[in-house]
């Protein structure tokens, strides 16, 4: 009796939608219904909220959700223990990741992965677009910078640093700059933004600054601004995999440093019904190993 209602609940707790809950489990959405009022009715709690558009948690449902997650994972995990000793890692995993950081650093190290590892299969989609890991039935996805979505569980492979820079040519021409407001006289070369991102100290606090500027470029290829950059069209601010090689050379050279925001995380992300199974855990922990 106390097991009942519970995956009903964490499910509809996950998809906010009975009808989605329904399908996943292989259940009718009445029987999903059902199975939640008696677990209220055999709490004396309400936990979720429903109206005709959205079904939300309440706060003691989400009191309830969180530990009950955790039994189910545990659940889970003890199941999958018992059947990875007797399974090998095979079949397909389905992923997301960033456009430039897939095709740089992601998906060679998945192709070095797949010749170690030939049962297992992968399907990849690289967009900088968050995209919803349930609705498209993704096993995981890799982001960058901080994580905002508390139902993903996560797991941090790397990190990256923002830098910028511009030719010696163009510095020389125009000057270097050394504080924020010096990039008003400066050509910005922009990506997708207006603004880049900046810490600065202010009362012996770090302050993040999020700083307009402008320019002649403005391109949604980090590729494209890199070859502008070089060929001294002004000043931009790019990730180190894009400027790491050029900063080596000394084809770039790196400004405001002082001003260098912290390094931000690289992460793969999971939802919290998507138990990692052996061929995504083996994954993860090969892309840590060698991202790190």
């Amino acid at each position: 009796m106390r097991w009942d209602g519970i995956s009903e609940f964490v499910y509809v707790a996950e998809y906010e939608s009975f009808t989605r809950a329904a399908k996943e489990l292989g259940i009718s959405t009445a029987q999903v219904s059902r199975q939640i009022s008696a677990l209220e009715k055999r709490l004396n709690i309400k936990l979720l909220y429903r109206t005709t558009r959205k079904v939300s948690l309440t706060e003691e449902g989400r009191v309830f959700y969180q530990h009950c997650r955790g039994v189910i994972d545990g659940l889970d995990a003890a199941e999958q223990a018992v059947s990875n000793l007797q399974t090998k890692p095979q079949g397909r995993i389905k992923l997301t990741a960033p456009v430039t950081y897939g095709e740089q650093q992601l998906l060679p190290l998945i192709n070095d992965f797949m010749v170690q590892y030939r049962d297992i299969e992968v399907t990849a989609f690289l967009s900088n677009q968050k995209i919803d890991l349930i609705e498209g039935g993704y096993d995981l996805a890799i982001r960058i910078g901080k994580l905002s979505d508390s139902t993903m569980m996560a797991k941090k492979l790397s990190h990256r640093t923002n830098f910028v820079c511009a030719a010696p040519a163009y510095l020389e021409k125009y000057g270097v700059p050394y504080s924020l407001v010096d990039l008003r006289q400066h050509n910005c070369l922009l990506g997708t933004r207006d603004y880049w991102h900046f810490i600065e100290n202010d009362k012996n606090a770090d302050k993040e600054i999020n700083l307009r500027v402008s320019g002649s470029v403005q391109y949604n290829s980090g590729h494209s601004l890199v070859d502008a950059a070089l060929k001294s069209l002004g000043i931009v601010q790019l990730p180190d995999y894009y400027v790491q090689k050029h900063l080596a050379s000394g084809a770039l050279v790196s400004v405001l440093d002082n001003y260098r925001e912290p390094e931000e995380g690289i992460w793969a992300i999971y939802p919290h019904n998507r138990h990692l199974s052996p061929k995504i855990r083996l994954l993860v922990d090969y892309l840590a190993e060698r991202l790190s």
